[in-house]
């Protein structure tokens, strides 16, 4: 039996069949080609769905169900998409527009509290708390309590980047202002290098950054030595340091992953926070956190939410 994995992203949909071993069997990726209708993104999806298992040879008569994590907060028990202020959709049903193409269970859940549930699995942890932080288009949080998604009696539990890091400051898509994620996401980390680079027009950044400024930009730089993108990277690991000491202060979780593509950095982005969270955590006298990078990557969307039909 197989299950379907989607992962919607404000960038790309990408689409996994996932055995019952949770790996990873065929997977593909489309754009996502946001601001545009929700019936017309699902559509899409549903198509793409249908493409992964019959260039799988998996007919639908294998597949068991779709899973799907989203941004936002989601009504799991109806297939709803609440709100998400990343995509710009507000109750929407993705369980009925998935069943207009596809005649099977589908679930729902917050792509941050899949990848999690991803994580845990995946790699058979066995403990009493555990969360993941992606740092992507936003910062998603996802909490595994026991063994199982904590997403509170709302489903709307765990959302760690809508914690406010700075009163008014920066805007957040959210609508208030100073969130963890208004500093600490891949977006936020662009918007900063931008900045400093209109402000030091000699730093090696504008070079880097000449056809396109992305999440590398600063780190790329300030590997070579470059004093402006030794500031960004500096700022920018302070942030998301500050916010997980918070997350840990809330929760301490035996374990605690961060993922995005900014952790393809590896030490350079882990090590100094994990130094900056034992020198300002609360509890430093008692057993604390472990500090890692994700293992899964981008696959642990498309895992994560296949097993939501486990």
């Amino acid at each position: 039996m197989y299950y379907v994995g989607v992962d919607l992203g404000g960038t790309n949909i990408a689409v996994g069949l996932v055995n019952e071993n949770a790996e990873i069997v065929n997977k593909e990726s489309i754009k996502s080609k946001l601001p545009r209708p929700a019936e017309e993104l699902l559509k899409d999806m549903a198509q793409l769905i249908i493409k992964v298992c019959d260039d799988a040879g998996v007919s639908m008569n294998e597949v068991k169900s779709i899973g799907i994590g989203t941004p936002g907060s989601c009504d799991c028990a109806n297939g709803v998409l609440v709100y998400a202020n990343n995509l710009g959709y507000e109750n929407v049903s993705f369980k009925d527009e998935i069943h207009k193409y596809i005649d099977k269970p589908v679930y729902i859940e917050n792509d941050a509290n899949v990848a999690a549930l991803a994580e845990y699995i995946k790699k058979d942890r066995k403990m009493e708390c555990f969360v993941a932080v992606t740092l992507g288009t936003g910062v998603g949080g996802g909490v595994i309590i026991n063994g199982k998604i904590f997403s509170s009696f709302n489903g709307a539990g765990a959302e760690l980047g809508h914690t406010v890091m700075v009163c008014d400051g920066e805007p957040c898509s959210c609508g208030r202002n100073g969130c963890l994620e208004a500093y600490a996401s891949a977006t936020s980390l662009i918007r900063q290098t931008k900045e400093e680079m209109e402000k030091s027009p000699e730093s090696l950044m504008n070079e880097i950054g000449m056809v396109k400024v992305t999440g590398r930009t600063a780190f790329d730089a300030a590997r070579q030595g470059d004093a402006a993108g030794k500031r960004v990277v500096d700022n920018y690991i302070r942030y998301v340091a500050e916010g997980i000491t918070n997350i840990v202060n809330i929760f301490q979780p035996e374990e605690l992953v961060i993922g995005g593509g900014v952790c393809n950095e590896g030490d350079y982005l882990l090590l100094p926070i994990i130094d900056y969270v034992k020198k300002n955590q609360y509890v430093k006298k008692l057993k604390t956190t472990k500090i890692s990078i994700a293992e899964l990557g981008n696959d642990a969307g498309i895992i994560g939410a296949a097993m939501l039909g486990l």
